[in-house]
């Protein structure tokens, strides 16, 4: 697969959906994949939009079949892939293609396609990303402390990525993800 495919990783709760919507309300031909996961839908998502919502049956499928360009168990708890086909159909089109993936997915793109480009959103600091989860509102105690023990871990590989992204200001950080990417 080749193509311009960009991976756009970085810790829980650093606001990587809030900039990729950002990126793509500003550039709508930009294709975003939509991952797969076994975890339950959050209040207001919705399937195929925001997730496929898989049962793991299904993505035990997907995954013997080499149906995923990644996937991975997140924060100890639900499965997260890419589904390999339709972003192989954005590349075959032309389009440019974003894959919104955790750190181990990441990982896995970078090694399977080494050609993409990988941008690591970051946070200004430690704090801000704390009160983003907290002020998220989605998650229990014990996933909140998860998910940090998590990003702990994320932060510190940000230097294994083409690009750092620091989202302090939204429009900066979607400014700079347009420069890098020649839109």
């Amino acid at each position: 697969m080749s193509g311009d495919v960009t991976v756009i990783s970085g810790p829980t709760a650093v606001g990587k959906g809030t900039v990729v919507a950002a990126l793509r309300a500003r550039h709508p031909e930009v294709w975003v994949s939509v991952s797969a996961t076994t975890r339950p839908a959050r209040p207001g998502e919705v399937d195929g939009v925001h997730y496929h919502f898989v049962d793991d049956a299904s993505f035990d499928a997907l995954v013997a079949d080499d149906g995923m360009l990644e996937w991975a168990v997140v924060h100890g708890a639900a499965r997260y892939g890419t589904p390999a086909a339709p972003v192989r159909e954005a590349v075959a089109a032309g389009k440019r293609v974003i894959l919104e993936i955790d750190l181990q997915g990441a990982r896995q793109v970078c090694r399977r396609l080494p050609e993409v480009r990988s941008v690591f959103i970051a946070p200004p600091q430690w704090e801000t990303l704390r009160e983003r989860l907290v002020h998220r509102g989605t998650e229990t105690e014990e996933e909140m402390a998860r998910r940090l023990a998590t990003a702990r871990d994320e932060l510190a590989a940000a230097a294994e990525f083409d690009h750092i992204v620091v989202n302090d200001d939204l429009g900066r950080a979607v400014d700079e993800l347009v420069d890098l990417l020649g839109l």
